[in-house]
């Protein structure tokens, strides 16, 4: 299937859903979620439900949301499959508030079931450490949040820091940070970034003696409205046009990112840049294939506090 209409079957019946995502998850057969053995039997008839296996090995039974972000939820899995789609389909995101509008469920409903999908999402995509011998990382950092002026009768939220590591032609790795100093940026450098890289930057003095492990470092002056030289080799530009794509999505669909989720919408965004040159079909197959082995509960969720 080259594109999903949303009016497909498995976007509107439940056990075409459940199959799609068996087909997905299980290609040589269903797995054991409790012994990960390879062979199951289906159990049919009146007592049980569709869907329903019992491993051949433990005797356990299982469906193919055991062990997944989808367990235990009452929401039919036709819409889990059409919210995902929706997610990976949309450039800037999707507020909870539109997601449940379409599929007919509550703001908490569908807040909770984004939360559950971006944490499908994270890791997907990518495959660090990122650059090597011969290739070129850029860094930098931005902050997210709201204008003062916009807050006529409250005091502002503090703006939330956001730094992001991308290979030039490669993958992106975004995470949130308390601060942007050497003592919390240098760790999540040297952990995702081949040292054999050159590291590209601005010319803020926190990436000096970072730099130093690397092959090589280069920056550019931005505080002088330099942009680009050396045959526009040195530049930012890689990673300031993935910080432009995530504050369109903050600003005109999300609005305001609560510093206790903000890495989980760094992971959705992370994960449509990594997959950027498939189509949304085939994005949309990767995250549904990034849900075993993650679970999120509303509890250590929390509380939802905007779309």
């Amino acid at each position: 299937m080259s594109s999903y209409d949303l009016t497909a079957k498995i976007f509107q019946d439940a056990d075409a859903a459940r199959e799609h995502l068996e087909a997905l998850r299980w290609p040589s057969g269903a797995v054991c979620p409790h012994c990960g053995c390879l062979g199951a039997t289906e159990l049919k008839g009146s007592k049980h439900r569709a869907g329903v296996y019992q491993c051949n090995e433990c005797r356990e039974q299982f469906t193919v949301t055991v062990g997944t972000v989808f367990e235990r939820s009452k929401i039919s899995l036709n819409k889990w499959l059409l919210a995902t789609h929706l997610l990976c389909a949309s450039k800037k995101g999707m507020s909870a508030h539109q997601i449940g509008r379409m599929l007919g469920v509550t703001y908490k409903t569908a807040w909770f079931m984004c939360h559950r999908i971006r944490e499908a999402m994270n890791g997907e995509g990518f495959s660090g450490p990122m650059g090597g011998q011969n290739k070129v990382v850029e860094v930098d950092e931005t902050y997210v949040g709201g204008k003062a002026k916009n807050r006529a009768h409250r005091e502002p939220a503090p703006k939330k820091a956001v730094v992001a590591l991308v290979e030039r032609d490669g993958a992106v790795k975004s995470f949130h940070v308390a601060n942007v100093t050497g003592a919390t940026l240098r760790p999540i450098i040297v952990k995702h970034v081949s040292r054999k890289s050159m590291l590209m930057t601005d010319e803020a003095a926190v990436y000096t003696k970072i730099g130093q492990e690397f092959a090589n470092h280069g920056t550019v002056n931005h505080s002088a409205g330099e942009y680009t030289r050396k045959g526009h080799f040195y530049h930012s530009n890689t990673v300031e046009n993935f910080f432009s794509i995530f504050k369109r999505g903050v600003i005109g669909t999300y609005h305001h990112l609560s510093e206790a989720h903000i890495g989980r919408y760094c992971a959705e965004f992370d994960f449509r840049y990594n997959t950027r040159k498939e189509n949304d079909v085939v994005r949309t197959e990767i995250a549904l294939r990034g849900i075993a082995g993650k679970r999120l509960t509303y509890r250590r969720a929390g509380e939802p506090a905007y779309a």
